[in-house]
């Protein structure tokens, strides 16, 4: 569904990726996992056309899109969380869904407001009320659901757990574990909570200084490795 081949991206005259090759199926839940500042962001919002690529090329469903701003990506099928969430914090819950669904009105995946709602019913009681009055679970729930009103064939996530609260972390387990197998979505997702990627992975890719340096399967991943010691993943 995605495949990233030679991706350099960067800053201005800062490079932060370099060399990056990647490739996600149809279907397949990856995570990619690294420490703060090695990267991960940058990856995503390069893949979404929010940064330019610099070297190496981006391909979606086998069509070139090193160069398609990001509104075009949206249209064929990619959706993006944000770090942070960035929902709209003046608006209401029902305000925010619905720019969703009229940014992308043609989509013939595309979720009513009642319909999303039914998805995620722990934001129903919530609409009349602004996102910035929401915490940080609800916001991230509300991001979540915002991505799939236009109905993404691939979503991508950055760190969906930071600064949430346990049991809102196992909901949104259990929602995106819900997302890939009855709505079909394939999930790219990146992080630094270990047990998280661990639970929904099919693979995953460490991230170290701009590039990908190991392949892991899930059940690599102990328990008994923190990501202070993130080194000992890659030994």
């Amino acid at each position: 569904m995605l495949k990233v081949s030679g991706l350099g991206s960067g800053y201005g005259s800062i490079p932060i990726l370099c060399d990056v090759n990647l490739q996600i199926n149809e279907g397949e839940f990856l995570g990619v996992l690294g420490h703060n500042g090695m990267g991960k962001t940058t990856l995503l919002k390069t893949m979404m056309g929010i940064l330019r690529a610099k070297d190496g090329t981006i391909a979606f469903k086998g069509t070139d899109i090193t160069r398609a701003p990001t509104h075009q990506r949206v249209r064929m099928g990619m959706g993006y969380v944000p770090q942070g969430r960035g929902i709209f914090p003046g608006l209401t819950v029902t305000e925010n869904l619905l720019f969703a669904q009229k940014a992308m009105p043609q989509s013939p995946k595309g979720f009513s407001l009642e319909a999303i709602v039914e998805e995620f019913p722990r934001l129903k009681p919530l609409l009349p009320r602004p996102g910035g009055a929401l915490s940080g679970g609800e916001q991230q729930l509300l991001a979540l659901a915002r991505a799939i009103v236009p109905g993404p064939e691939l979503l991508l996530l950055d760190e969906p757990t930071e600064g949430i609260q346990p049991s809102i972390i196992e909901e949104i387990v259990d929602k995106l574990k819900e997302i890939r197998s009855r709505l079909g979505i394939t999930i790219l997702v990146v992080e630094q909570n270990l047990d998280f990627i661990r639970h929904l992975s099919d693979r995953v890719l460490l991230i170290h200084k701009g590039s990908i340096e190991r392949e892991l399967q899930p059940s690599e991943l102990s328990d008994g490795i923190a990501m202070g010691n993130f080194s000992e993943v890659q030994s």
